[in-house]
Formats: C-alpha cells, sequence, structure tokens
C-alpha cells in the first residue's frame, strides 16, 4: 500500500490522463495513494471521465499555466501522445532540481530527448509499461539517468507496480527489444484468441461457443502461469500426455517453422520498427 511519505509526502504532476494514464492514476488511488497528492493537466480536464478522479480530490486543469506557481512535485509523469512531446517538453523545466524526477511512459522518447529539452541535470526515468496495466496486471520495464536517486528509483519502481510488474533495464537500447515482447505482446495473444476461436468455427462448433472456449482457455492460461510456480515449458509438459491429443496439436506448431519461428519474426520486426520510429 501506498502512502503519503512514498513521495517524501510531496505532490504528483500527471501530464496527461488518456487511457493509460488514467489506468495507472487508478491503480495509484486503488493502492492508497491520496487524490490529493495529485494534479492532472490534460486539455479534457473538464471532461466527465476524469470526474470520479476529481471526487476522490485530484486536482485536474487544462494547461500548466493554472497550475499553482508554488507546485513543487517530487514526481512529474509524461503520459501524453509522442507527438504532443516536442512542443509540451520545453514548459516543465520550471520543475527541474534535485527534489523532483521526471517519468514518462511516452514511447519513442529517449532519455537523451528529455536531457537536451529539460536540461542535464534533470532526472529522469523512461519507462516502457503494456495495455494490461488497465487491469492492475501490467509489465513495466524502467530505465534511469545517472541523476535519479535511489529513493527515486524507488518511489518510481513502487509506483508502476500498482498496475503490475516491475524490472529495470541496465541498458536503455533493451527498450526496444522490450517493445517487441511486452509493449506489443498483448495484440499476439489477442491475435492467437481470434485464431484459436477460428480453428474452432473451422472444426465445425459455432461461432460463440468458439470464441467463448478460445477466450477462457487463453485468459486462463495466462492466469496458471501468473499463480504457478513451474515454468511454461513445465506447464506444457504437464498437459502434454504421450501420443495424445495435445502432442497431436504441438507437433504441428512445434515444428522447424512453427510458432516459435512466427514469434520470433513477429518480435524482431517489432523491435525493428521501435528502433526506427525513436
Amino acid at each position: 500500500m501506498f502512502n503519503g511519505q512514498m513521495l517524501n509526502g510531496g505532490t504528483l504532476l500527471l501530464v496527461g490522463c488518456g487511457k493509460m494514464g488514467g489506468a495507472i492514476l487508478q491503480g495509484w488511488l486503488d493502492s492508497g495513494l491520496s487524490g490529493s497528492q495529485v494534479t492532472i493537466v490534460d486539455p479534457s480536464a473538464s471532461a466527465d471521465y476524469l470526474t470520479p478522479f476529481k471526487d476522490q480530490g485530484v486536482i485536474a486543469v487544462e494547461n500548466l499555466s493554472a497550475v499553482h506557481a508554488d507546485l513543487s512535485p517530487a514526481l512529474v509523469m509524461f503520459a501524453i501522445k509522442p507527438q504532443m512531446m516536442d512542443d509540451a517538453i520545453g514548459n516543465y523545466q520550471r520543475f527541474v532540481s534535485s527534489d523532483t524526477v521526471f517519468l514518462s511512459v511516452v514511447a519513442g522518447k529517449k532519455i537523451s530527448f528529455y536531457e537536451t529539452n529539460l536540461g542535464a541535470e534533470a532526472a529522469i526515468v523512461r519507462t516502457m509499461p503494456n495495455t494490461p496495466a488497465a487491469v492492475s496486471r501490467g509489465m513495466t520495464v524502467l530505465f534511469a539517468n545517472r541523476q535519479v536517486s535511489d529513493q527515486q528509483k524507488k518511489s518510481c519502481q513502487d509506483l508502476m507496480a500498482a498496475v503490475g510488474e516491475t524490472a529495470w533495464l541496465d541498458n536503455e537500447e533493451q527498450i526496444d527489444a522490450v517493445t517487441g515482447v511486452s509493449g506489443s505482446g498483448p495484440a499476439y495473444i489477442f491475435l492467437m484468441a481470434e485464431c484459436l476461436a477460428q480453428a474452432g468455427i473451422d472444426a465445425g462448433l459455432p461461432e460463440n461457443l468458439a470464441r467463448k472456449l478460445a477466450h477462457a482457455t487463453v485468459s486462463g492460461a495466462g492466469e496458471l502461469i501468473h499463480q504457478s510456480d513451474e515454468a511454461p515449458t513445465q506447464l506444457r509438459i504437464n498437459v502434454t500426455s504421450p501420443n495424445g491429443t495435445t502432442q497431436a496439436g504441438l507437433e504441428v506448431l512445434m515444428t522447424d517453422n512453427g510458432l516459435q519461428s512466427l514469434m520470433s519474426k513477429a518480435v524482431a520486426a517489432a523491435t525493428n520498427r521501435s528502433k526506427a520510429l525513436s
């Protein structure tokens, strides 16, 4: 559970409260962070979807000029679209100090971008979360520049842990591969559910039943991985009887040109696109 001391009693400035920003904010509030510690800067500050946050004490304003001049946040989090960052970033130089860390969930913007626009003395943590953060089952990797203190690293990790699991990178360049695996990975799983359902339809099942079977199987298997102490390889072995039906299916998926080959190609393609975009 969070408490005010996690941010040393300070405040948190959230820049952008769309789907990802909103999901992360909800995770913070559900984990015990006080709404009174949070200020949102978002052009849609008056939108109805922000009302539940404001009901919990969160302040929401449409632009930075409406933020109180004396505000000195312990953490500034950027959660806006990448194409908006170039115009917005310079406005936040006023918050640069040894007491403030900048946390970014903006895709494609490297640490060097923030250091160029905020100054080399700015403490910056770059992250790559994924969409299951919306149900507190996300995976977030983090990378910090040298200005980030141990306490600030802990605060950032605690904040992102509110919406799932976390891991730190030693090399920022690894974020491209992370994007290919966990960033884009949910879409691969959604496609797997689509394909499994279609395969059921092709085998003669009614469409509604095939989709129900596929969706429940994919989500249930994921939960089994989450709760089990055994690796996915062992879980697969556990449910594969010699010469049984599962083995027959796996023999198709595990050929040289099967699922592993396709998945490796998919991750490589997403990784390369991430490199190109950044």
